[in-house]
């Protein structure tokens, strides 16, 4: 493994920290043997287990948002980093910069590598230079989506006002072929506007379901549902993905432990075959903001839990 990476041992140091009881983590499972992931926030513990009845997560819809490895992404780390991820069967990568390289170099790294880009984070653009910057480079890379990873305010006509200049490039990324969404958090569920109006309940309202999707990050929706206090957060979040009018075409699928903190795939509380039965998006994009043991850990967990879960 790159770095002198020792998957193994990092997946019981993480189990050891999470409290999991290891062999029945491992239950049913191949090689790292992961795909026990512990049901549901707020309900009762259970096993999704690997290998049982249902459906995988197709190999070539899985990814993997770089942002969780950025710790390495730096210098020489970004050839080596990616390299790994190539070796754990990563297909597709959502970027989350440039890495100080040109779109061309690194677009020549991944194609290298049999990876593809389908996916960025890029801010709301400054203007329209930015914006034609931002999609001559999605293109030269290969994607097909480009996604707002963050937007916050308490004012609601910031919100509206956003919603309406979201839609106005997505008009443009569509006319250029690629899909434009909005990544969401928890604030977004739980931050009062005024009279009880969400984010969320503007962007539902006033984003074009026909220019702009939506990126469902599951730790933040469960969390939001949290915040709300909802009886059954991650029914919160289901219901958050059927009931917009926007198409819910990728998720972030982030794990979430007892305490409300990040965690690496399957070590955490969130019932996932849950929420992909309910709902089953285009892309499944591996993430943890803050890496259990190291990024690469989180990385090769994350791809193992997919490709075993049972939906």
């Amino acid at each position: 493994m790159c770095f002198g990476f020792n998957a193994p041992a990092a997946l019981n140091k993480s189990l050891e920290q999470k409290g999991v009881d290891r062999r029945g983590f491992l239950r049913g499972a191949a090689a790292l043997g992961l795909g026990a992931g512990l049901a549901t926030v707020g309900g009762a513990a259970a096993f999704a287990a690997p290998g049982g009845a249902g459906r995988p997560v197709p190999p070539g819809l899985i990814s993997i948002q770089l942002y969780t490895l950025r710790s390495i992404m730096r210098g020489e780390g970004v050839d080596a980093t990616l390299a790994s991820l190539a070796e754990y069967g990563y297909q597709k990568v959502e970027l989350a910069g440039l890495y100080g390289r040109t779109a061309e170099s690194l677009r020549a790294t991944l194609d290298s590598l049999g990876i593809r880009p389908s996916s960025s984070h890029e801010g709301i653009s400054r203007d329209s230079a930015a914006l034609e910057t931002k999609i001559a480079n999605a293109l030269t890379l290969g994607q097909t989506h480009i996604n707002v990873p963050w937007l916050n305010s308490g004012n609601a006509d910031d919100w509206r006002q956003w919603a309406d200049q979201m839609n106005a490039e997505a008009a443009v990324a569509q006319a250029a072929g690629l899909k434009y969404g909005y990544h969401n958090h928890a604030h977004e569920f739980t931050t009062d506007l005024g009279g009880g109006v969400t984010p969320w309940d503007i962007f539902t309202e006033r984003l074009d379901p026909k220019l702009v999707h939506f990126e469902i990050d599951l730790f933040w929706a469960v969390t939001g549902g949290v915040g709300v206090g909802a009886a059954d957060p991650v029914q919160f979040a289901i219901d958050t993905i059927l009931q917009a009018p926007q198409k819910v075409l990728q998720y972030h699928v982030k794990d979430r432990d007892a305490a409300g903190d990040f965690a690496d795939l399957g070590t955490g509380t969130i019932d996932f075959a849950r929420i992909f039965a309910a709902h089953r998006p285009k892309e499944f994009i591996v993430e943890n903001d803050q890496p259990d043991v190291t990024p690469l850990q989180t990385a090769e967990v994350g791809i193992d839990y997919l490709r075993n879960l049972r939906f």
